[in-house]
């Protein structure tokens, strides 16, 4: 599709992989809108029963990525621009969330922010056995955004999000098995092989049948995530013009120990 994110299709079964070149496999606006674009393929698309989404085979992804040249200053971005570059991450998980077939998130090392948003939009997660889960955000001063916590409190509940996205706690494949947070483990390398096996036993059922049904749960999951997620975007928004926000980004590019003050 692109030269960072690739589809193939076997029969019923359609696997998409992003790659961009570098171990930290981080989300940079441009590879955004290119899984956004992969998502979309399959929104109207009744040959297909399920979707595998994987990144490299050492790493899903390190999550967005703060040194990517189209990102820009907000003290230097208009409010009203800002609202729109930060459409690209809800879209994104949207467009994933929306896929009528069944999707599978093939995880290997590390899932880290973005890529967690991204991970809790599919259906099911497969983890490699020394994958860890993180959501950094809390600690870069900003807040956990993309739609994401109405997901995370589906799949987890209350108290384990807020370990998650609230306390920053790194999560063990083998801890999220436990929690749900993913549905099944595989050694290292063999996540795509075993979201394949699930994929296969998808497309073997009647198509429609299991989309319906997996729209069912989803509404049902998920009812109250718009009223509850709809204001992480202006938030986010918010945390940007605070001084921990930018201690947070800068400590992180720095490699030091943040100093917040709650300003």
């Amino acid at each position: 599709m692109t030269d960072m994110v690739s589809v193939e299709r076997d029969g019923r079964v359609a696997t998409v992989r992003f790659d961009r070149g570098s171990r930290a496999n981080a989300l940079s606006q441009r590879l955004i809108r290119d899984l956004t674009q992969a998502a979309l393929g399959f929104h109207d698309a009744p040959d297909i029963s399920a979707v595998i989404l994987t990144g490299r085979s050492d790493q899903f992804t390190m999550g967005a990525d703060l040194k990517d040249p189209e990102r820009q200053d907000p003290a230097q971005v208009p409010l009203s621009q800002r609202r729109l570059l930060q459409r690209a991450g809800p879209r994104l998980c949207a467009a994933w969330e929306q896929v009528d077939a069944l999707t599978i998130c093939a995880v290997e090392g590390w899932c880290i922010g973005g890529g967690m948003a991204l991970a809790a939009a599919c259906d099911l997660r497969v983890a490699s056995r020394e994958t860890v889960f993180y959501v950094p955000e809390v600690e870069r001063g900003m807040n956990m955004s993309w739609g994401s916590i109405p997901r995370f409190v589906a799949l987890l509940g209350p108290a384990r999000t807020k370990r998650l996205a609230a306390l920053c706690e790194k999560i063990d494949a083998e801890t999220a098995l436990d929690w749900g947070l993913c549905d099944a483990l595989a050694d290292p390398g063999g996540t795509l092989a075993r979201a394949q096996e699930i994929a296969g036993s998808a497309a073997a059922l009647p198509p429609t049948a299991l989309k319906m049904v997996k729209q069912d749960v989803n509404v049902a999951a998920m009812a109250l995530a718009r009223a509850t997620a709809h204001r992480d975007l202006e938030a986010f928004l918010l945390m940007q013009e605070s001084e921990d926000f930018r201690e947070g980004v800068a400590s992180f590019l720095e490699g030091r120990t943040p100093d917040f003050t709650g300003d």
